[in-house]
């Protein structure tokens, strides 16, 4: 959970990084950022037979995770310069990460940097090392980051209270996505598969009002819309951004949906975060649902139009920030993308370290209906502890396996997985019409 409400999208022509670490780099422990698609896949003999070899092989499950990191600084290049001299919180979500061992991870709350130096070092300096004795490196040769809309100006009055503000967390109120600097809060995909860049799209620029009865804001005191009309057809739809990233995997081309939308909350007798938060998990569901008047208005920041066609592997990524039964929301916005008819009808991922928080904490969830043991977050005393956090299979891949890292009190991590309020959630996957 974003600690206060990211609100709407500017887009700068930032440059879009995919991010190999080269063999040889990586070897020595180094990582080279490219911004031109995945040098060094498919571009050899070697690599060619290696893939042809994958081919034939029977597919190893996939292994799909989320994790909202709270990898964020309020100072911009804070990230950076935390992870240079060496930073503890880091050092622990690298320990849950090399716990779960994903192949295709999203990262939210991981600040963006134009350069991708946060991400380098996080990649060198914390998963490329064992963390502790019995956990093995993590190496990813392929990476996703891109400018999102948190922390950019938008020059407007977004939170209605009749100034624009310049500096300081007034300032984050009226940034298009909530944020102290540009990039704070970002996304990080991190894949040990080629990602196909040159077809990712991105809706960051996608204005909320194109979305056919989007739910534009009320003021029930003043009985009217809380934006005016030129504010309403400023604003972007997408708090921070959402990507469709396809990745080469031995399944097969599988399109990664990941976002990380507003918290409904921080927000006034309008609702205008619940309001965003609600359509910005619509947008995944008018994508999957890809019908002809979607193709009107659903359109990337390239101005492509249309949703994914029928028929494509996809698994949908985030912290949503939305609990299908507790908590603040408006619940029928993740329920209806949970039973999207494309979502596969997999039970929801459990630990027993979420019940047995749930357990220990009686008064902060009082009142709490869903099953505790699917849980993905402590949020604290007022709020308790929600799902908030999805990883979401098409219906066409079959789930092995899935689980929260939510390690228990005797866990020789436990201390670790206190370094965000959020847990991984991970799937295992094969193709649906495999017999393994």
């Amino acid at each position: 959970m974003t600690p206060r409400p990211p609100f709407t999208v500017f887009a700068l022509a930032a440059p879009v990084l995919a991010v190999p670490v080269l063999a040889a780099l990586a070897l020595a422990g180094c990582v080279r950022v490219s911004i031109h698609g995945d040098p060094g896949t498919g571009d050899t003999v070697e690599a060619a037979a290696a893939e042809a070899d994958a081919a034939a092989a029977p597919p190893a499950p996939l292994r799909v995770a989320t994790y909202n990191t709270s990898l964020n600084d309020d100072a911009e290049g804070g990230l950076v310069r935390r992870l240079a001299a060496g930073d503890p919180a880091a050092r622990a979500i690298a320990t849950m990460l090399q716990r779960v061992h994903p192949d295709l991870v999203l990262l939210n709350e991981f600040d963006y940097d134009a350069e991708g130096r946060a991400a380098d070092l996080f990649q060198r300096d914390y998963l490329e090392r064992a963390q502790r004795p019995g956990l093995a490196p993590l190496r990813y040769p392929y990476r996703y980051l891109a400018p999102v809309n948190t922390g950019v100006p938008s020059g407007l009055d977004l939170d209605g209270n009749g100034t624009v503000a310049t500096s300081g967390r007034a300032a984050g109120d009226d940034a298009w996505g909530f944020g102290l600097h540009p990039g704070q809060y970002g996304m990080l995909v991190l894949s040990k598969y080629p990602i196909d860049t040159a077809a990712v799209r991105s809706f960051r620029l996608l204005k909320w009002s194109a979305m056919p009865d989007a739910a534009r804001p009320l003021d029930p005191r003043a009985r009217r819309f809380f934006h005016t009309d030129a504010v309403w057809n400023a604003l972007r739809l997408s708090s921070k951004s959402h990507w469709d990233v396809p990745v080469r995997t031995p399944l097969g081309r599988v399109h990664f949906l990941v976002a990380h939308p507003t918290p409904p909350v921080f927000d006034g007798p309008e609702d205008r975060n619940g309001a965003r938060n609600a359509d910005e998990l619509r947008l995944w569901r008018a994508y999957l649902d890809d019908a002809p008047a979607d193709r009107a208005w659903l359109c990337d920041d390239a101005g492509r139009c249309g949703g994914l066609a029928a028929g494509e592997r996809f698994v949908i990524a985030g912290d949503m920030n939305n609990d299908p039964i507790d908590g603040d929301g408006r619940h029928d916005a993740i329920l209806a993308l949970i039973g999207h008819p494309r979502v596969s009808p997999a039970p929801a991922p459990r630990s027993a370290g979420a019940a047995e928080a749930a357990r220990r904490a009686p008064a902060a969830n009082a009142g709490q209906r869903g099953d505790p043991a699917e849980d993905t977050g402590d949020f604290g005393p007022k709020v308790g502890d929600l799902r908030l956090d999805y990883v979401l299979p098409s219906a066409n891949l079959r789930v092995l396996a899935s689980g929260v890292d939510w390690p228990t009190a005797d866990d020789p991590d436990a201390a670790a997985a206190n370094a965000s309020d959020h847990h991984p959630v991970w799937v295992d996957l094969l193709p649906a019409t495999t017999d393994r």
